[in-house]
């Protein structure tokens, strides 16, 4: 089983049972087990613009299969952000704000300020 089997499967249920929440965990291992505690904890929002996980040590913006965590950039694959987006909108358990994300940014904590300088 791979992660679009998975996330078939999560379509499928609807919710996270006991059994897909092992099966996640077991075919994904530590990325599962990320992307499982940061739904669990709410660190899922989805503003009208973007989906952003609230990481260890920063947000992460977070579109389709794109993260701007340096995991993702690095790697080149599906860190447990993406992973944890795409579980949560398919069963609902993320935090929705009725606004843009880019609007609550600032020049001191911009997401893209890393990258700039």
């Amino acid at each position: 089983m791979d992660v679009e089997e998975i996330l078939c499967r999560v379509r499928e249920e609807g919710s996270l049972t006991p059994a897909l929440r092992q099966e996640i965990i077991r075919v994904l291992g530590d990325r599962g087990r990320k992307a499982l505690a940061g739904i669990d904890e709410k660190k899922v929002k989805k503003y009208r613009d973007f989906f952003v996980v609230v990481g260890t040590t920063d947000e992460y913006i977070v579109e389709e299969d794109f993260c701007s965590c340096r995991d993702f950039i690095f790697r080149k694959g599906r860190c447990w952000h993406v992973l944890a987006v795409a579980i949560a909108s398919l069963t609902g358990n993320y935090e929705e704000y009725d606004l843009w994300y880019m609007d609550t940014w600032n020049v001191e904590n911009s997401p893209d300020k890393q990258y700039l300088s």
